[in-house]
Order: structure tokens, then sequence, then C-alpha cells
């Protein structure tokens, strides 16, 4: 053997560990091509991973004939497990090399076998050798590879089980199970919560963004609802900034966060960051946190609103809290988002969330079909995060939706919200009106106003920017806009519930939730 040929089938050799063309399964093949013979690589399980089986149906030689019976088995076993590094045989004209590739060293190793008509000269066996240690390079890398990729897989799968396990207030559970991975990731009474969003075929590597930004001090999921959005939990003020500054110089990317809230409204926290995510959409800077100071909660008597939503939540006081919490957490998510993502969200079917939802209609003797009810609905579970578990502190007397929807103040502000609008030369109000009236169906709000369906969603779409909020898809920003329309009595009041007992409100007859 030259110089020249060793050095030419080495130079292929460490090509072939080039970043481009690492396959197994390419070495393989050069190594047949070669050393001209059949070359088989089989896995610690057994597995084939290159190369055709190594004979498979040809029947084995007779064994009364010396030298012409093939290898048996526990030669192959030997070499696999180590106790010969490898064995060569040779017969009926034809010559076998077995040697073990290593896989994880002092454990598992899978088998390399070598089978060719002519004697294995010096170049052939030093190829062989070279070739082998290659393979074992190779597959290490690959096993590592996967078992990183393994563990980043169930540690995203930790993450989103800590999520869904806040996302129905069992912050019990959820510490318990981040305890083990994140210690002192939840021990907080309080927390932010930010939603990122980018390109989806860049999620992945925004997500690991997140978690250097926030030096692993927040609970980073990638969303299971939208592809495009990376949900972040943090208990620090600071993350906010973090975050800002990662997304400043990457385009197509926003954020949108909440006001601080108790972790065990990571729900609420979490409708409020989408929200805020749309309104980030028109700024400048692609950022934006819930305003609070809008919310129309805010500006109702916050003893009324108390004792309305008491109220009206009451029949669901009758359940185990564990039930009634679940019921809860489930409407207030399938009230933000579709069936099929709050499924997502929560890691239950979409059959689930709806069965829970149509229960919580049920006890409440009403209809989620319209946009009014959901809205004010929606105002009971937000306002019924605050509230006392034991029900004290909650003003027993007597409260109408309409007492609320009264004041001066939310007036106020349903008049400059809608407003807002006004100064289009297009009806968009008229257009926005018609389709909240027909329950968000633009073919039926079409009908009433005598316009075409398009050119409804198309006014719908273009009041989005001016009121600074979502209208398309359900959720936060979309029932403060329908409350706007009941305060200023352009849309009718929703019907809610059965009338309460009259011991309750000292009028025989009267109506708590109308």
């Amino acid at each position: 053997m030259t110089e020249g040929d060793t050095s030419t089938w080495a130079r292929e050799l460490l090509e072939l560990l080039r970043p481009a063309a690492r396959d197994v399964r390419k070495v393989v093949d050069w190594l047949a091509a070669t050393v001209d013979a059949t070359v088989s690589l089989r896995d610690d399980t057994g597995a084939q991973l290159a190369g055709p089986d190594p004979r498979p149906d040809e029947p084995r030689p007779d064994a009364s004939r010396p030298g012409e019976s093939l290898p048996d088995a526990s030669l192959a076993a030997d070499v696999v497990a180590g106790r010969i590094a490898s064995a060569a045989w040779q017969g009926r004209g034809r010559h076998l090399r077995l040697v073990r590739i290593e896989l994880q060293r002092g454990a598992s190793a899978g088998l390399l076998t070598v089978e060719r008509a002519a004697p294995f000269d010096r170049r052939a066996s030093e190829i062989v050798t070279h070739t082998a240690a290659v393979l074992e390079v190779l597959l290490r890398a690959r096993r590592t590879t996967t078992t990183g990729r393994r563990l980043q897989r169930a540690a995203a799968d930790l993450r989103l089980a800590i999520l869904q396990l806040l996302m129905v207030e069992d912050t019990v559970s959820a510490r318990r199970v981040a305890a083990g991975l994140w210690p002192g990731l939840l021990d907080t009474d309080t927390a932010d919560v930010y939603v990122v969003e980018g390109r989806t075929e860049e999620r992945d590597e925004l997500a690991e963004r997140c978690v250097e930004a926030t030096g692993e001090q927040a609970l980073v999921v990638r969303c299971p609802a939208m592809d495009a959005h990376v949900i972040v939990v943090t208990p620090r003020e600071a993350t906010g900034e973090d975050l800002r500054a990662l997304i400043a110089d990457r385009a197509d990317t926003y954020l949108g966060g909440s006001t601080r809230q108790n972790l065990a409204c990571t729900a609420t926290a979490y409708g409020q960051a989408v929200s805020a995510l749309a309104v980030a959409r028109f700024r400048p800077d692609r950022t934006a946190v819930y305003a609070e100071r809008t919310h129309p909660g805010r500006l109702m008597d916050p003893a009324a609103l108390r004792a309305w939503t008491s109220a009206l939540l009451r029949p669901l006081d009758t359940l185990a809290h564990h039930t009634s919490a679940e019921l809860l957490a489930t409407t207030r998510l399938g009230l933000e988002f579709t069936a099929v993502n709050a499924a997502k969200i929560l890691g239950v079917s979409r059959n689930t969330v709806r069965a829970r939802m149509e229960r919580v209609e049920s006890l409440l003797g009403t209809d989620f079909s319209a946009l009014t009810v959901r809205a004010a609905v929606h105002l009971a579970l937000n306002t019924q995060v605050g509230l006392p578990a034991d029900g004290t502190a909650v003003r027993p007397a007597p409260a109408r939706l309409d007492d609320l929807l009264g004041g001066p103040a939310l007036r106020t502000w349903a008049q400059d919200l809608l407003g807002r609008l006004d100064t289009d030369a297009r009806d968009l109000r008229g257009s926005l009106r018609a389709w909240l009236a027909a329950g968000g169906n633009a073919e039926r709000a079409a009908q009433q106003i005598g316009v075409h369906a398009q050119t409804v969603r198309e006014h719908v779409r273009s009041a989005e920017p001016v009121l600074e909020r979502r209208l398309l898809t359900a959720g936060s920003d979309l029932y403060e806009v329908v409350l706007a329309h009941l305060v200023t009595a352009d849309l009718d009041r929703p019907a809610l519930g059965p009338p309460p007992r009259p011991e309750e409100t000292g009028h025989p007859g009267a109506l708590v939730h109308r």
C-alpha cells in the first residue's frame, strides 16, 4: 500500500466528517465501495442502521466441512458485549470482519459487519479500523444530539404542564412540579405574563432567546394554541425590559404584557397580555402593556360590582371547590379563545371545554351564543377573581346590571371610545353595532343594514386600529366594546339567570341580574 493511496482514502474519509456530509449511511456506503465489500451496521438493539442485512436468508453451509460454517451468533454477541474487540472469519470464499462500534463509553455498542470475497489485506484492514472510529464519532454525536433534544422536549412539556396548572388556579401543584427543575421560580404570590409573537418558523429560536433574556428566571412556554406565540410568566418586574430589548432588533416581532396579577389569576393575566399584543401591532416600538385604566370594570361601583358578580355566580357555590374552580377557569378561557385553543391551553379535549361551558350555562340559566351575555359573564368572571373565597365582604344588597352600566364615569368612557369611530367617513359605528347585534355574523349584519357582507367585515377590521382593540377574535377587547354599546344603549341588555329569591333582594319579583 503506497503513501499516496493512503492519503487518498484518508482524505475521502475525513470529507465524510464535514458538517454537510455527516451521514452514517454515506460512510457505510463509502466503506463498501472502497474495500469492495458488503457492509452492514446495527445499533445496540440490533436494528439496522445502514447497509443490507448480511445474507439473512442464505442457507447455512454444511458444518461438517472444516472452516466452512458461518460464524456462530455468539461470536457477534461477544464482540458487541466487549468481550472481544473484533473478530475475523473466512470460509466458502468469503471473508468476514466483525467490529464493535461503541455508542456510549463503557455501555451500549453496535456491530459493524464487513464481508468481501478477497482476503483482508493491510490496506482493507486499516480502512475498516479507521472507518469504525469515524462511525463511533458520528453515532455518539447523533445519540448525544438526540438525548439533548429529548431533554429539551421533556423540559418544554413540563413548562407547559406548569402553565396549564396555573391556568386552572392549581398553584400548589404548579409549584410542586416546578420545584424539582426550577427551584424558587414560583415562590411568589404575584407575577406578570407576557406574550411574544414572531414568525411561526422562528418560534423555537425565539423561545430560546426568551429563556436567555430572562436568565431562566421565568416560565417560558411555546403556546400550545397559537403557533407564533411564546408565553412568559415571570415574578421579576425587570423581565419586561429584558423582553423589550430582545424584540427591539427583531423585525415582525411583538410583545404584549399583563398588569401584575396574583399567581392564581394567570389565566386573566394571559388574556390581558394577548389583548395588549393586539395594541402592540399598531405601536412603533411593537410593545404594549394592558391598560387597566380603560377597563370598564374599573369605572363601576366596586361594591355593587362585587355584589352583582357574587349573585350571578352563586349557583356554582353549590359545587365542590375544585369542580367550581375548574368550571370557572375553563369558562374564562373559553370566553377568551375558541374551544379548540382553550382546550390546547388547558391540555384537555375541545369536547371537555364545551361540556364544562355548557354546564356553566345551565347553572347560570343563560346562553353563551349571545355576545352581550358573553361580555357580561366575562365581566363577572374577571371580577370573581378578586372575591374572597368564602364570600365574605360582599354587600348583600340588590345589584342589577342596569345599575352597573348607568354610572357617569362609565358613560363618558363608552361615549369617548365609540366616538372615535365617528371621525371616519364610512359608517364604521353602524356596521360594528349591527355586527355585534348579529353575534359577530357578517352575513346577518349585512342583511340588516343593507350592505354587502364583505363591507361589514372591512368596516369591523377598520375599527380595530381606531379602537385599539381586537374585534374579529373573541376576548377582553371585544367584550369591552360590547359593554360600551350596552352602556350607550346601542345594544339590548342581556337576560342573565333566574330571578333571585325574594329574601335576597327585599323586593319580591325583582331581578338581580337584569
